[in-house]
């Protein structure tokens, strides 16, 4: 963590920016190798787009202990 405090706070943001990116992106993939197969695109979209509201409401309640 420390290393990461020595880059300018507009480099940090793009660094944090991409780490919450990628842990999205491992989120979504975990669930869908845990489906394994979808009957069609629409049940894909449904299954992702609930992994997201999923992942928010967590994230949420992440930021609202913090304050």
């Amino acid at each position: 963590f420390v290393p990461f405090l020595q880059f300018p706070p507009a480099a940090r943001r793009v660094l944090y920016t991409t780490n919450s990116i990628e842990s999205l992106n491992a989120e979504l993939r975990k669930a869908t190798r845990n489906r394994g197969q979808f009957p069609n695109d629409t049940a894909a979209l449904k299954t992702l787009w609930l992994m997201i509201c999923n992942i928010e409401d967590k994230r949420a309640a992440q930021r609202a202990k913090k304050a």
